[in-house]
């Protein structure tokens, strides 16, 4: 159990703009999705709150938002249980977002001006400097940065939020996955051939390679998940 304190404690990060109860939110969100609490644990309010020096208000707060995102339950006469984040929705997360992906990128394809393709492509050539210059923090800004001109540019804000919240189950184990030099290349690759399929009007290219970049993001999504033991 000190291991699990220690770990929400290191994803407690108080110095960002946000709230104590936001904070305290994030950090057991981002303990849990990662597995350092494993599914089964229960959470008590009280040590937490002693553990954290906080009181537990805020604990209380991230508990009810855990609990509208699925990630623990509370099971009577026991308390909050962690559900967590476990292969099988890996899957299920990574083919609904095959399939919005492409949407949002045919659309935005169909809405864009010749001025926009030349924004994205400059884009994608910041992004191959800043891969160049090992700036992995930047990267990992620059691949979020064409996922939010593509969903601006389809113009489907609902789309937009359902993806948005789709990616924070797994952004951690991203992260994790772009900081590999390898995958770094082979998704800047990958997104040269999807803006590609869009100068082109080649919507068969398009979800092709919107299919492949992300069955390799997840790839490397499910190793770190195997690595951790999230079966």
């Amino acid at each position: 159990m000190n291991d699990i304190f220690e770990a929400v404690k290191q994803n407690l990060d108080v110095n960002q703009n946000r709230s104590l109860k936001e904070s305290v939110y994030q950090a057991f969100r981002k303990t849990i999705i990662l597995g350092d609490i494993p599914a089964g644990v229960r959470i008590n309010e009280m040590e937490f709150a002693e553990i954290l020096n906080i009181s537990r208000t805020p604990i209380r707060y991230a508990l009810k938002k855990l609990t509208e995102e699925n990630l623990v339950e509370h099971v009577p006469r026991i308390g909050m249980m962690v559900k967590g984040i476990r292969i099988k929705d890996a899957h299920e997360i990574y083919d609904i977002r095959k399939a919005l992906d492409t949407l949002a990128t045919i659309k935005a394809m169909e809405n864009m001006t010749p001025e926009d393709f030349v924004a994205l492509e400059d884009l994608l050539n910041y992004g191959e400097q800043l891969n160049a210059e090992d700036k992995v923090d930047d990267v990992l800004k620059n691949f979020s940065d064409f996922n939010a001109f593509i969903y601006e540019k389809s113009k489907m804000l609902r789309l937009r939020e359902i993806v948005t919240e789709l990616q924070t189950y797994l952004v951690y184990f991203r992260d994790v996955a772009i900081r590999s030099s390898q995958r770094r290349n082979i998704a800047l690759e990958e997104h040269w051939l999807i803006l590609k399929g869009m100068k082109n009007n080649d919507i068969p290219l398009i979800t092709m390679m919107v299919h492949d970049h992300l069955d390799r993001s997840l790839v490397f999504i499910l190793a770190e998940m195997e690595r951790r033991s999230l079966d």
